[in-house]
């Protein structure tokens, strides 16, 4: 399935004002903005929800974190301490370390990780994941279109986690070994000021992607009653 018949299939199912998902992966040379984003670099990535693509990298994340979770760089020094100490996010510094190890992180093979909307987008190769900014009743959507074909208990999890890590380094460890998760995130407080109130992240590796495009037509996103009624909100 290319990009154009996903996009008319995903606004048949949510609809015409549904937002549409950011595309993200790694590569050689950038293919957007690439200003210097001090702190939290979601606060970047706006303008790829507008449909001005973003390339990020490690001059440009501004945030120990965000470059530790996109793969720019080991996990720095403070990190653990500040975390735990600061933040409060963590019980123990070593707490800290031990969750981070956990993920199973690489350091990315290459320079710049990009965020595309999905319709200026020309092909999906290179994709890593595809991210959208959710709402509870777009949540309710893909959830369900997430379950349909798979019984296994952690079809959707949500992690503790920064929202780089919940959105970036989870989704590109699963499509790594071409797991089936999908991610609910933006749970962080440190990255709720950055995204709506409503909103929290869904995204979905490719290597899951790929077969839930092909059976997102056969799913309740199309012509169930319980379904019509809950587009119909979203066309509000």
């Amino acid at each position: 399935m290319d990009i154009k018949e996903f996009i008319q299939n995903y606004r048949e199912a949510f609809g015409e004002k549904a937002q549409l998902p950011l595309l993200f992966g790694y590569s050689d040379k950038p293919i957007g903005d690439m200003e210097k984003i001090g702190g939290c670099f979601f606060k970047g990535l706006q303008a790829a929800r507008d449909g001005r693509p973003v390339s990020l990298s490690a001059d440009v994340i501004g945030c120990g974190g965000g470059k530790l979770y996109t793969g720019f760089s080991d996990m720095p020094e403070r990190v653990p301490g500040f975390v735990s100490l600061k933040e409060k996010y963590k019980k123990t510094p070593e707490m800290v370390v031990d969750y981070v190890n956990g993920l199973g992180m690489k350091r990315a093979e290459k320079p710049y990780l990009n965020f595309i909307r999905i319709d200026k987008a020309e092909y999906f190769e290179g994709t890593e994941g595809v991210f959208f900014y959710a709402t509870p009743d777009m949540l309710s959507g893909l959830c369900g279109w997430a379950f349909f074909d798979i019984n296994e208990p952690d079809a959707v999890v949500s992690q503790f986690g920064s929202g780089c890590s919940t959105v970036v380094s989870m989704t590109v460890v699963e499509n790594a070994r071409q797991g089936h998760r999908c991610f609910i995130g933006l749970l962080d407080p440190s990255v709720r000021p950055w995204v709506g109130k409503n909103e929290l992240s869904f995204t979905i590796p490719f290597s899951r992607f790929v077969p839930m495009m092909e059976t997102m037509k056969d799913t309740f996103l199309y012509g169930s009653h319980a379904w019509e009624k809950i587009k119909q909100r979203l066309e509000e």
